[in-house]
């Protein structure tokens, strides 16, 4: 308790030696508080707590250009006699806009960040749209849309900056190339980093009508906006939703080499059963059960299942990277993880003064947001995953690509091997391959520690393989051909137990990977041939323990089975719901 007592009054003295008298005696009144609280919780709370919750009030270190944005010069940035609530009513009428969905220098198209416009007044469009979008290899989902994109273009602006809105409801427009989408109905913006009216900024407009609105930006943040009509739940689950990015008026205390936004979201899809397509493939709509019961099929980031391992961020060993992060569920929570480095700062909701140093993984629930800063330590591939990793399965993995190695390879974090096949044994197989052999080999994914095993049904015959899988240690004593492959791989394969049943159950899935796969590249799932896979609207049943409810929701392997194989290679494909291995274990 002294210790704490002397280093409040250093603290105090410090603020006085600092500051004007005015705002001394309001540090020196909010030092005593805290200290009288510490004191309170001193008996019972442990150290890092303490730490934490002093990181928590601690204002982010600044610099002269930069200051952060509760620390500016003139007072207190949250003094509310100084902000600006005026608006206008909003204006509703009937003009049609019929020219770009989404228009303003403020917004941003791409992960990739634009620098902040300095322009005082920011005048943005976001007219909505009915279109049907790509979520996955193959998968088509019938979307709702701000801006015409899933999710809607970020906005970036700053504190003071005023917002002038307007939003056509396009909704009952037939889309370029597109033949089916949902019946046009009402829609609406609530932007959260707005302080106004809902029931007159926020209305809901038919289609055709056109709504126009201002606001004045008054707190830092990175701010959600989505669709406030009813049902809510509905609106964003179809993708009406984005990021608005509120800079402090002073600038970030920081310098940032790249700069990125990262919007996580969950699909509840099902397949249409009108049974229509587009170009070929299924159409899949929103499932209302699910979205009600919270058992999404997708978790994605940037609206896409692994978009951000096909197009992976980039970045160099050295630079400070900065994710503007933002968990729009619209139900589910988020733990955001890099994996490979740590967070040098955490901007809880985006604001520089709710600052945490030094963390592993940040928690958001649903609208929530984050500022994550980290140095990229060395050339690799990191990977970004929702470390909830029954959201990762389903397709809440990214990649910075920071300078890795050529032919390196990320063990992506539950990225499944292929395509879930129809057939029931096959996919028992395809289940324990991903627990036990996932870390050594691919099926049409390239050599990795062991070989690729795609077409390996092409170079042994069945009694060879079984064989193998029964017994490897007997067939490295007597068999050539094991002897060769010893020779070329190095690592033996350790005997994993295999009853009868299981190695006839892992031959069934080999045979159907080499009959079935249509590989295009590396990396995986691969694709297979139309009607050997499940579709994500097919949801097995997981253990007594896990229901698995989307694609790729078995476990990566922590071990694995250098076998035989050759070498193809393939491209990634349409995932496919995996239930729990229950039971297989993981080998040593």
């Amino acid at each position: 308790m002294n210790h704490l007592f002397h280093s409040a009054a250093r603290a105090a003295a410090a603020v006085i030696f600092c500051s004007n008298r005015m705002h001394a005696a309001a540090a020196v009144l909010a030092g005593a508080i805290a200290l009288s609280l510490a004191g309170c919780e001193n008996s019972t709370a442990p150290a890092s707590a303490q730490s934490r919750a002093s990181a928590a009030s601690a204002p982010a270190a600044t610099s002269a250009s930069a200051p952060a944005s509760g620390a500016q010069a003139g007072g207190d940035a949250y003094d509310v006699g100084k902000m600006d609530f005026k608006t206008p009513p909003a204006a509703l009428s009937s003009e049609r806009h019929t020219g770009a969905f989404a228009i303003g220098s403020a917004l941003n198209m791409e992960a990739a960040l634009k620098p902040l416009d300095p322009a005082p007044v920011k005048e943005i469009r976001l007219d909505t749209t009915h279109k049907i979008i790509e979520i996955a290899p193959g998968v088509k989902y019938s979307a709702w849309t701000f801006g015409d994109q899933v999710p809607g273009p970020a906005v970036r602006a700053r504190v003071g900056d005023r917002i002038k809105f307007t939003m056509t409801n396009r909704s009952d427009e037939p889309m370029p190339g597109v033949r089916i989408t949902s019946a046009p109905m009402m829609h609406s913006m609530d932007f959260h980093s707005a302080m106004v009216a809902p029931n007159d900024k926020y209305r809901s407009i038919a289609p055709g009508q056109t709504i126009s609105f201002e606001f004045t930006l008054n707190y830092p943040g990175v701010f959600m906006y989505h669709c406030g009509t009813p049902m809510v739940l509905e609106h964003i689950a179809s993708g009406m939703y984005g990021m608005m990015i509120v800079e402090p008026r002073g600038g970030y205390p920081t310098k940032a080499d790249r700069e990125y936004m990262v919007v996580q979201s969950e699909f509840y899809t099902r397949l249409d059963p009108d049974k229509r397509k587009i170009d070929g493939a299924p159409l899949y709509v929103l499932d209302g059960e699910r979205v009600r019961t919270k058992s999404p099929t997708y978790t994605v980031f940037n609206g896409r299942y692994n978009g951000m391992v096909d197009k992976p961020l980039q970045a160099k060993p050295g630079e400070r990277v900065r994710l503007f992060v933002m968990n729009v569920g619209p139900s589910n929570t988020s733990s955001f993880h890099v994996v490979g480095t740590i967070f040098d700062r955490v901007w809880i909701d985006g604001n520089p003064d709710n600052q945490f140093r030094g963390m592993q993984t940040v928690l958001l629930g649903s609208s929530g947001g984050a500022i994550v800063e980290f140095i990229i330590p060395e050339a690799g591939n990191y990977a970004m995953v929702d470390h909830h990793f029954a959201n990762a399965s389903q397709g809440a993995i990214g990649i910075i690509a920071a300078g890795a190695a050529p032919g390196s390879d990320t063990e992506h974090h539950n990225i499944p091997a292929t395509a879930a096949p129809t057939d029931p044994a096959a996919m028992k197989a395809k289940l324990a391959f991903e627990s036990k052999c996932l870390a050594c080999h691919s099926i049409a994914g390239g050599d990795k520690v062991g070989p690729d095993l795609y077409g390996v049904t092409k170079r042994h015959d069945n009694a060879w393989l079984t064989r193998w899988l029964k017994s490897p240690e007997q067939m490295l004593q007597s068999d050539p051909t094991a002897k060769v492959l010893l020779e070329k791989w190095k690592l033996p394969m350790p005997n994993q137990g295999l009853s009868d049943e299981e190695i006839k159950q892992y031959l069934a899935y080999f045979k159907w990977a080499d009959q079935n796969l249509q590989p295009q590249g590396k990396s995986q799932p691969q694709p297979s041939a139309p009607g050997t896979s499940r579709p994500p609207g097919q949801t097995p049943s997981g253990s007594a323990t896990t229901s698995m409810t989307g694609p790729g929701q078995a476990t990566s392997a922590m071990g694995g089975m250098p076998m035989p194989g050759g070498t193809p290679s393939g491209t990634a494909g349409m995932p496919s719901p995996i239930p729990n291995p229950g039971g297989m274990g993981q080998p040593r």
